[in-house]
């Protein structure tokens, strides 16, 4: 069996149930895990894939260090896929951000420890992102792209497989509005979430080889 954890904040969590079972639909959510493990399950059923999610609404990597352990390392999965970064930003605005500085710090450390423990784990950061709105304003796009080039940078230092959101993003929406694909500016719509996951399901080939 190979185990596919995908880790994040809400995002990535999109109202899942946290009491239902691996590969069930209220498990998952209804973004992006789910749109990817739908695929994984239908094209490797021989393959036996366990698809987790454990995403959690509001979570910074603070909060994901925090929980590591159980909520990660413990399942011993083959691919942990990593979204994290916007809250950083976004709880600045009642001052408990995450500084670029401290973010690289603690994201580091996590990477780490998962290195350690796991020396043989596939790993997939994916790249926070953005588009401006009501809410997206100000500092907010440059923060969050210093938390993206921080993003790029470990997963070259830690042999990880960089997924690149902003441009895909930016491209969509010359085709529709920004909220046509992140109703906020930060949270993707069905449109949003199937562009991610046709996006981690063509970055996850050469992972899912073995």
């Amino acid at each position: 069996m190979k185990t596919i954890l995908f880790q994040g904040d809400s995002i990535t969590d999109c109202s899942r149930n946290r009491d239902s079972a691996p590969n069930m639909p209220a498990h998952l959510g209804y973004g992006y895990p789910n749109l990817v493990s739908a695929q994984l399950l239908y094209e490797h059923a021989e393959d036996m894939y366990r698809c987790i999610n454990k995403g959690i609404s509001g979570n910074r990597v603070v909060d994901l260090y925090a929980r590591w352990k159980i909520d990660a390392l413990n399942f011993s999965p083959n691919l942990i896929s990593i979204l994290i970064g916007v809250n950083d930003v976004w709880h600045e605005a009642n001052q408990n951000g995450v500084e670029s500085d401290r973010f690289e710090l603690v994201y580091r450390m996590l990477l780490e420890w998962t290195k350690k423990v796991l020396p043989e784990v596939k790993l997939i950061i994916m790249e926070p992102f953005a588009l401006p709105s009501d809410v997206v304003a100000g500092e907010f796009m440059p923060e969050v792209k210093l938390r993206a080039e921080i993003a790029k940078k470990l997963a070259g230092e830690f042999d990880a497989v960089f997924l690149p959101l902003q441009e895909k993003l930016d491209a969509a929406a010359r085709r529709n509005s920004n909220s046509y694909w992140l109703w906020d500016g930060v949270h993707p719509t069905p449109a949003g979430h199937r562009l991610i996951a046709d996006a981690w399901l063509e970055a996850a080939k050469p992972l899912l080889k073995d």
